[in-house]
């Protein structure tokens, strides 16, 4: 599903720097400044290329695609629950029972986790090979941020540089005012375009990405601790009581209300 706040944000920030350009009296047409284009976009994409490996650079639209799409994670009240059901199938049934809930579950960390426990591995085990994989991915989803932060922080330094280039041809028109005027005009694009990929575009990408690896951080606490809570055979009840520390204070409360309607 496509991410509402990125989509939001996007057209918020061309509409308020656009049409503040318009408001401003200065004409939308100045921007058809391919050199401008050439020395930001051209050249923060060089520097990407410098600064990490090919490999990661092929992610690099990978990345832009995920901040515009939903998790497809289940939410933390419904893996309380499903917590709940499989201790309460476990507890009745045996551990052993819980393989004919595997199937159903679709996330690989969850379901390789509960495979090892179901497995009878020792919990040590368990609780280091998630962690690993916890870490591998909170290093993974680094990686991709700083790609971001960096492009952030290139992108404005290469619009000072557009705009000294810029001058320099500038200086060139000193006998023709109308045509200096138009020179230096554009020059500065170099400056607006620089500006605004780096703090409209990069840098808040790499903060959707942030945000969403917490969220899945989070998310992946949960399961390790729900997970190491049935293999140690926890009752439904303390299962409850050790997840619900998860979730926020307002869908508690929520969560309550409707147990005690139910």
């Amino acid at each position: 599903m496509l991410e509402k706040s990125t989509v939001i944000g996007m057209v918020l920030g061309f509409i308020s720097v656009f049409v503040g350009m318009v408001l401003k009296g200065a004409p939308i047409s100045s921007l058809n400044n391919p050199a401008a284009f050439l020395i930001i976009i051209g050249g923060t994409f060089s520097c990407l290329f410098t600064g990490f490996t090919l490999e990661q650079m092929r992610n690099f639209p990978k990345l832009i695609k995920k901040t515009f799409q939903t998790s497809d994670s289940r939410p933390k009240a419904e893996l309380l629950r499903l917590f709940v059901e499989l201790s309460q199938i476990a507890r009745r049934e045996g551990i052993l029972a819980l393989e004919n809930k595997v199937a159903d579950i679709k996330d690989p960390f969850f379901r390789s986790g509960l495979n090892m426990v179901i497995d009878g591995m020792d919990p040590d085990f368990v609780s280091d090979v998630l962690d690993a994989e916890l870490q591998i991915m909170e290093q993974r989803h680094a990686e991709g941020m700083s790609m971001f932060s960096q492009a952030g922080t290139y992108a404005p330094t290469l619009g000072v540089l557009g705009a000294v280039v810029g001058l320099i041809a500038a200086l060139g028109n000193l006998n023709d005012i109308e045509k200096l005027g138009h020179s230096i005009g554009a020059a500065f694009i170099a400056t607006l375009l620089g500006i605004f990929t780096g703090y409209v575009l990069w840098l808040p990408f790499g903060q959707k990405l942030k945000v969403m690896s917490q969220i899945e951080v989070a998310q992946k606490r949960m399961i390790i601790e729900g997970i190491l809570s049935l293999q140690a055979g926890d009752s439904p009840t303390a299962i409850e009581a050790k997840l619900m520390v998860f979730i926020p204070q307002s869908e508690r409360d929520q969560l309550k209300a409707g147990k005690a309607e139910a």
